[in-house]
């Protein structure tokens, strides 16, 4: 299985994931405050949105990719 392959289905497997879930979330932390021994931090939940034509787009691509990317001629 030659690389253009590999990324043809990791192209293809995150297109369905982004459709699937939409996007996906993480946590920040953040120093806010250093007073000495003393440390106040704050931890921040952001989310990012997947957009439905990324998802699309990735599926095309990758397929596109397994089609016509090994092909010589």
């Amino acid at each position: 299985m030659n690389s253009v392959k590999v990324i043809g289905i990791v192209l293809i497997v995150g297109g369905v994931l982004a459709l699937l879930y939409g996007g996906f979330s993480y946590t920040k932390s953040t120093e806010q405050v250093k007073l000495g021994p003393i440390e106040l931090s704050v931890r921040e939940k952001k989310t990012v949105n997947v957009p439905v034509w990324a998802g699309v787009s990735a599926i095309v691509v990758g397929g596109a990719l397994l089609l016509f990317g090994s092909r010589k001629g």
